[in-house]
């Protein structure tokens, strides 16, 4: 039975991102893009697209003001690294934990078991979309 599960909880976390995307992209509708937009404005309305692009920029530049709110300054080099690195060194400590747990017999509680094999086959199946 814990070989079911173990195996379910891989499968789904491999499997699962991917076709979230698949059926994120194939059956909801991209209502608008600005590139669409600038398409349609370059066809129809030519003399407004200096004001949509700028209102864009400014767009952008909110929304990473926004993004970046709690960071004052300029971040340093090992946050931005530790921030990098949280996920992959998840991924890689709870596949070392996971084979030592098969072959050397570790006991590894379960909840964290069914943690750490979500979480490494959630991240592998986030690389097949990207």
């Amino acid at each position: 039975m814990i070989g079911i599960i173990d195996a379910v909880m891989s499968l789904g976390g491999l499997v699962i991102p991917p076709v979230f995307d698949f059926i994120k992209k194939k059956f909801i509708p991209d209502s608008d893009t600005p590139e669409a937009t600038l398409s349609t404005l370059a066809t129809t309305k030519p003399d407004v697209i200096e004001g949509y692009v700028e209102a864009q920029a400014k767009l952008l530049e909110a929304q990473a003001k926004y993004f970046n709110r709690d960071v004052i300054g300029r971040i340093s080099l090992w946050v931005r690294n530790l921030r990098a690195s949280i996920r992959p060194v998840f991924v890689v400590f709870g596949i070392m934990f996971l084979y030592f747990s098969c072959y050397f017999g570790w006991e590894i509680p379960m909840f964290f078991k069914y943690i750490m094999e979500t979480a490494i086959c959630s991240w592998f199946g986030c690389r097949l979309i990207t």
